[in-house]
């Protein structure tokens, strides 16, 4: 009697297209954001940019956030590439933990986006095509209270992309290993 063994699926090497197309899109769409609300802050009243800025902003930031859902479901759905069998586990941990915490500064931008253009109780215009509601009544200070959890939050995002980076830019040019081409 012949016993049937299951193999155990290859472990992936690469990140898919797929996958490089969404952690590419973000994170230039990230960064673009980020200057882009710097900038902001400096325009004046009677700068031609004063109000279309915010809006290309809250649009791109809205369709941003579609694209994030769909990349974390798109990484639910997939196997993602198994760590090299050098990292050490200490390393492996603190890549998730820093994966994480850029989806949690994502998150926490986006809401508080949300609420800071949301605040006067009308929904936010995506590139004057369609209106995305205000879905909760507005309560006091929320520009405020919204506008400071904004602001932090992109810095603290911005920190913890610094590490991802630092993270990459490490394997590449100190460990030599395959981690950043991985991704490229």
């Amino acid at each position: 009697m012949s016993e049937t063994v299951n193999n155990p699926e290859p472990p992936i090497e690469r990140y898919s297209v797929v996958a490089k197309v969404f952690h590419w899109v973000s994170a230039l769409t990230i960064f673009g954001l980020f200057g882009l609300g710097l900038w902001m802050r400096e325009l004046d009243y009677y700068d031609p940019w004063y109000q279309p800025a915010p809006d290309l902003h809250k649009s791109i930031g809205m369709l941003l956030v579609v694209w994030i859902l769909a990349r974390i479901l798109w990484r639910w759905k997939q196997s993602t590439p198994t760590p090299l069998a050098h990292h050490k586990p200490w390393e492996v941990k603190l890549a998730h933990a820093v994966h994480w915490l850029l989806y949690l500064g994502l998150f926490l931008i986006f809401i508080s986006g949300y609420l800071i253009a949301t605040s006067e109780g009308r929904g936010v215009y995506i590139f004057d095509l369609f209106e995305f509601p205000a879905l909760i009544p507005p309560f006091d200070q929320q520009e405020d209270i919204a506008g400071f959890i904004h602001e932090w939050g992109a810095y603290a995002l911005m920190a913890a992309a610094a590490l991802h980076i630092a993270g990459a830019l490490k394997h590449h040019f100190v460990d030599k290993d395959a981690t950043l081409k991985r991704m490229l």
